[in-house]
């Protein structure tokens, strides 16, 4: 879901990445020059880092310091602007809170749905 939101992001604004734009950028790894908007492994990390502190709710400060890593290693090697991360981090947790409470709902139903079944 995350990735899907990102796409349409993508669809609504369009950044190269800021090696590409700025002459003084620190690239450290080669990328072809693309749209950056929003950053795809930021949206990755957040949305598999939120879902795993939403399921196992112990450790919470490792997996949110973990996705923070990530995004500003994204910036530090030169292919997305703050910006870019943050907005990927923002689709990222905000899938992930999606995603939990709707299957939560949906387990719930179930349940019910079996209890029902054995009442009838």
């Amino acid at each position: 879901m995350a990735e899907i939101i990102g796409k349409f992001a993508g669809l609504l604004h369009f950044n190269h990445q800021p090696f590409a734009v700025l002459s003084n950028t620190n690239q450290l790894i080669e990328k072809a020059i693309n749209n950056s908007f929003p950053s795809d492994h930021t949206i990755l990390f957040f949305s598999f880092c939120m879902s795993l502190w939403l399921l196992k709710k112990g450790k919470w400060i490792l997996w949110i310091l973990l996705a923070i890593l990530v995004g500003i290693s994204r910036i530090w090697i030169g292919v997305h602007y703050p910006l870019e991360v943050i907005v990927g981090a923002l689709i990222g947790i905000i899938s992930a809170i999606i995603i939990y409470f709707t299957l939560s709902k949906l387990t719930l139903r179930e349940r019910n749905y079996r209890l029902l079944e054995k009442l009838e």
